[in-house]
């Protein structure tokens, strides 16, 4: 983005190119559509015998913007030239955010399983595996012999996934726990995890669950828990012993 207009009423001493307004606004009909051309609004100062004429921009969407021609003249010539015409913004001009490069402005819904992302070597998420300790430590005897991670999950890396996790519909707050009659810390689907993770999540093992093969926390639940039966249905009406009357005889015909 060009650098921001900052106009000026007068033209010192360069009154040659500074009368030339009519030029370098016929200048401009090779730029854009007359009509799209405003008022003169101003000067810009670039140097010795070159001088920018400033028109305000009538273009839809563009408040604040300029059109711009610079002029020039050579020593001793009563004559101006054209250097160029541009559109620019002035101090209070609508303009585009920064550019943020692709690999910042990326989000985790726009990734699919073939899409392959650029390696972030100061992930704040992960640290060296032969670092790791505690709960979540990699096998250092591995990692020695070329078999291991060469990075695993910091504790800041562990701490936004939990937190990813459990403030999902994987957690607790959700219409299926809600209705669920149990937990998952209860169901014999739900299959245990490593590390930390192991005190708060598992991942479940219900193929015939919506959560299936997901991570899914202790205090989470759905419908289709290893212990859960659909509810028995009320009969219509209380059934009784049939009612036999022995008193009515049916008098066949001899043959």
């Amino acid at each position: 983005m060009p650098e921001q207009v900052k106009l000026s009423k007068g033209y010192g001493k360069e009154r040659i190119l500074g009368e030339a307004v009519d030029f370098a606004r016929e200048a401009l009909s090779q730029l854009t559509k007359p009509a799209n051309v405003g008022a003169h609004v101003g000067v810009v100062a670039e140097g010795d015998r070159v001088l920018t004429h400033c028109f305000a921009c009538l273009l839809p969407g563009y408040p604040g913007w300029y059109w711009t021609v610079t002029l020039a003249r050579i020593p001793r010539s009563k004559r101006p030239t054209i250097n160029e015409m541009s559109l620019r913004p002035g101090k209070d001009a609508h303009l585009a955010p920064d550019w943020v490069p692709w690999a910042e402005r990326l989000q985790p819904d726009d990734i699919q399983p073939t899409d392959r992302l650029p390696y972030v070597e100061s992930d704040e998420r992960l640290e060296p595996g032969f670092e790791e300790i505690g709960d979540d430590a990699d096998q250092l005897e591995q990692f020695e012999m070329g078999l291991g991670r060469e990075r695993v999950l910091s504790p800041e890396g562990r701490s936004q996934a939990f937190s990813r996790w459990y403030a999902n519909d994987h957690g607790p707050d959700n219409p299926a726990t809600r209705s669920a009659s149990a937990t998952c810390s209860t169901c014999g689907f739900l299959m245990t995890m490593g590390g930390s993770a192991r005190t708060v999540f598992g991942v479940c093992a219900n193929e015939w669950s919506p959560f299936d093969g997901k991570v899914v926390s202790f205090d989470h639940g759905c419908g289709s828990h290893s212990q859960t039966d659909v509810p028995k249905q009320k009969l219509l009406w209380d059934p009784v012993e049939p009612v036999i009357d022995e008193m009515d005889v049916d008098v066949l015909a001899a043959e």
